[in-house]
Protein backbone atom coordinates (compact mmCIF):
# COMPACT_ATOMS: atom_id res chain seq x y z
CA UNK A 1 0.00 0.00 0.00
CA UNK A 2 1.18 3.51 -0.83
CA UNK A 3 0.19 6.69 1.01
CA UNK A 4 1.15 10.36 0.77
CA UNK A 5 1.80 12.26 3.99
CA UNK A 6 2.61 15.92 4.57
CA UNK A 7 5.61 16.45 6.84
CA UNK A 8 6.65 19.92 8.00
CA UNK A 9 10.27 20.56 8.95
CA UNK A 10 10.57 23.56 11.23
CA UNK A 11 12.87 25.32 13.67
CA UNK A 12 14.90 28.50 14.10
CA UNK A 13 16.93 30.23 11.37
CA UNK A 14 20.06 28.40 10.24
CA UNK A 15 19.59 25.13 12.15
CA UNK A 16 19.99 23.01 9.02
CA UNK A 17 16.41 22.18 8.02
CA UNK A 18 17.09 22.56 4.30
CA UNK A 19 20.39 20.69 4.59
CA UNK A 20 18.71 17.74 6.33
CA UNK A 21 16.05 17.57 3.63
CA UNK A 22 18.61 17.83 0.80
CA UNK A 23 20.73 15.09 2.40
CA UNK A 24 17.66 12.86 2.74
CA UNK A 25 16.14 13.49 -0.71
CA UNK A 26 19.24 13.91 -2.89
CA UNK A 27 22.11 12.68 -0.66
CA UNK A 28 23.98 15.97 -1.11
CA UNK A 29 25.35 18.62 1.25
CA UNK A 30 26.49 22.18 0.58
CA UNK A 31 28.28 24.59 2.92
CA UNK A 32 26.65 27.47 1.05
CA UNK A 33 23.82 28.84 3.17
CA UNK A 34 20.65 30.06 1.48
CA UNK A 35 17.76 31.38 3.54
CA UNK A 36 14.44 29.66 2.89
CA UNK A 37 11.77 32.26 2.27
CA UNK A 38 8.25 31.00 2.82
CA UNK A 39 8.22 27.29 2.14
CA UNK A 40 10.00 24.87 -0.18
CA UNK A 41 8.30 21.58 -0.98
CA UNK A 42 9.99 18.34 -2.04
CA UNK A 43 9.00 14.68 -2.06
CA UNK A 44 10.60 11.32 -1.38
CA UNK A 45 9.09 7.85 -1.27
CA UNK A 46 10.16 5.74 1.71
CA UNK A 47 9.82 1.97 1.47
CA UNK A 48 8.59 0.68 4.84
CA UNK A 49 8.35 -2.97 3.82
CA UNK A 50 7.70 -4.96 0.64
CA UNK A 51 4.73 -3.34 -1.07
CA UNK A 52 4.28 -0.79 1.71
CA UNK A 53 5.59 2.75 1.17
CA UNK A 54 4.96 6.33 2.20
CA UNK A 55 5.44 9.40 0.00
CA UNK A 56 6.76 12.07 2.32
CA UNK A 57 5.73 15.49 1.05
CA UNK A 58 8.39 17.56 2.82
CA UNK A 59 7.52 21.16 3.63
CA UNK A 60 10.72 23.04 4.49
CA UNK A 61 9.38 26.04 6.44
CA UNK A 62 11.31 29.28 6.75
CA UNK A 63 13.17 29.62 10.03
CA UNK A 64 11.90 31.85 12.77
CA UNK A 65 13.16 32.84 16.20
CA UNK A 66 9.56 33.02 17.39
CA UNK A 67 7.73 29.76 16.70
CA UNK A 68 4.38 31.43 17.35
CA UNK A 69 4.80 33.38 14.08
CA UNK A 70 4.66 30.28 11.85
CA UNK A 71 1.89 30.76 9.32
CA UNK A 72 -1.04 28.53 10.15
CA UNK A 73 -1.70 28.11 6.42
CA UNK A 74 1.62 26.23 6.11
CA UNK A 75 0.48 23.80 8.80
CA UNK A 76 -2.93 22.88 7.36
CA UNK A 77 -3.19 19.18 6.57
CA UNK A 78 0.06 18.28 8.32
CA UNK A 79 0.49 14.62 9.26
CA UNK A 80 3.84 14.92 11.07
CA UNK A 81 6.57 17.37 12.05
CA UNK A 82 10.33 17.38 12.46
CA UNK A 83 11.55 20.12 14.81
CA UNK A 84 15.24 20.88 14.28
CA UNK A 85 17.66 22.68 16.59
CA UNK A 86 21.35 23.49 16.12
CA UNK A 87 23.52 21.72 18.70
CA UNK A 88 26.17 24.46 18.34
CA UNK A 89 23.76 27.31 19.17
CA UNK A 90 22.12 27.12 22.61
CA UNK A 91 19.74 29.91 21.59
CA UNK A 92 18.02 27.38 19.30
CA UNK A 93 17.33 24.89 22.08
CA UNK A 94 17.23 26.87 25.34
CA UNK A 95 13.47 27.34 24.93
CA UNK A 96 12.91 24.04 23.16
CA UNK A 97 10.28 22.74 25.57
CA UNK A 98 8.22 25.94 25.20
CA UNK A 99 8.65 25.89 21.41
CA UNK A 100 7.46 22.29 21.28
CA UNK A 101 4.36 23.16 23.34
CA UNK A 102 3.46 25.81 20.76
CA UNK A 103 4.04 23.38 17.88
CA UNK A 104 1.98 20.67 19.61
CA UNK A 105 -0.89 23.12 20.10
CA UNK A 106 -0.79 24.15 16.44
CA UNK A 107 -0.44 20.54 15.23
CA UNK A 108 -2.76 18.63 17.50
CA UNK A 109 -2.33 14.86 17.51
CA UNK A 110 0.50 14.59 14.97
CA UNK A 111 3.83 12.90 15.69
CA UNK A 112 6.72 15.30 16.29
CA UNK A 113 10.34 14.20 16.05
CA UNK A 114 12.94 16.47 17.69
CA UNK A 115 16.37 16.57 16.03
CA UNK A 116 19.61 18.18 17.15
CA UNK A 117 21.58 18.86 13.96
CA UNK A 118 25.28 19.63 13.26
CA UNK A 119 26.67 16.87 15.46
CA UNK A 120 29.85 16.86 13.35
CA UNK A 121 30.78 20.19 14.99
CA UNK A 122 30.67 19.19 18.68
CA UNK A 123 31.86 16.54 21.12
CA UNK A 124 28.93 14.14 21.57
CA UNK A 125 29.56 13.48 25.26
CA UNK A 126 29.77 17.19 26.10
CA UNK A 127 26.58 17.89 24.17
CA UNK A 128 24.63 15.07 25.83
CA UNK A 129 25.70 16.46 29.22
CA UNK A 130 24.57 19.99 28.31
CA UNK A 131 21.24 18.79 26.94
CA UNK A 132 20.64 16.65 30.03
CA UNK A 133 21.49 19.51 32.40
CA UNK A 134 18.97 21.70 30.57
CA UNK A 135 16.26 19.02 30.47
CA UNK A 136 16.25 18.97 26.66
CA UNK A 137 14.60 15.87 25.23
CA UNK A 138 15.43 14.87 21.65
CA UNK A 139 14.79 11.91 19.39
CA UNK A 140 17.86 12.10 17.16
CA UNK A 141 21.24 13.82 17.03
CA UNK A 142 22.20 14.20 13.38
CA UNK A 143 24.58 15.74 10.91
CA UNK A 144 23.36 16.79 7.48
CA UNK A 145 27.02 17.18 6.50
CA UNK A 146 28.03 13.57 7.25
CA UNK A 147 24.55 12.09 6.83
CA UNK A 148 24.60 10.69 10.37
CA UNK A 149 21.07 9.72 11.54
CA UNK A 150 19.37 11.53 8.63
CA UNK A 151 17.90 8.42 6.98
CA UNK A 152 16.99 7.05 10.42
CA UNK A 153 14.97 10.07 11.48
CA UNK A 154 12.95 10.28 8.26
CA UNK A 155 12.42 6.51 8.17
CA UNK A 156 11.15 6.69 11.77
CA UNK A 157 8.70 9.42 10.79
CA UNK A 158 7.54 7.51 7.72
CA UNK A 159 6.94 4.47 9.92
CA UNK A 160 4.94 6.55 12.42
CA UNK A 161 2.86 8.08 9.62
CA UNK A 162 2.23 4.71 8.00
CA UNK A 163 1.01 3.34 11.34
CA UNK A 164 -1.37 6.32 11.73
CA UNK A 165 -2.98 5.70 8.35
Amino acid sequence: MHRSKKLVVLGHFGVGKTSLIRRFVSDVFSDKYKVTIGVHITKKVVEISAGNSVSLILWDLEGTDDITTIRNSYLLGTHGAVFVFDVTRPSTFQNLNEDLKVVAEKLRSVPIIVVGNKMDLVDANDLITVLGENDIAYDFLSSAKTGSAVEDLFYKMATLLQEDA
